[in-house]
């Protein structure tokens, strides 16, 4: 099995505060796991209403598969509305 990780920091510049970014950030988490069955959670940031740092995990049984999600998963992050990429790590960790 292989472990997809990506960790995502996001500008959010329309937030004025801490609950329009939650807003901006619920949105997203809750698109991602019903979109690609995903674990994702809020990882950082979360005293600053224009920045937020998400990590999003998945199982997968081959490279090859999770290299294909994870580049879907990149793609869909950067076209989310209200929020900017700053940053993408992303990670296969092998034989889990």
């Amino acid at each position: 099995m292989k472990l997809g990780v990506m960790k995502v920091s996001l500008q959010i510049p329309m937030a004025h505060s801490l609950k329009e970014k939650r807003s901006v950030v619920k949105s997203l988490k809750e698109r991602l796991k019903s979109r690609f069955n995903v674990s994702v959670a809020e990882v950082g940031d979360q005293d600053l209403h224009q920045r937020a740092t998400i990590g999003i995990a998945f199982v997968s049984l081959e490279s090859k598969t999770a290299d294909a999600q994870l580049l879907k998963l990149e793609n869909f992050v950067e076209t989310h509305d209200g929020a900017v990429v700053i940053e993408i790590e992303k990670e296969i960790m092998h034989e889990v």
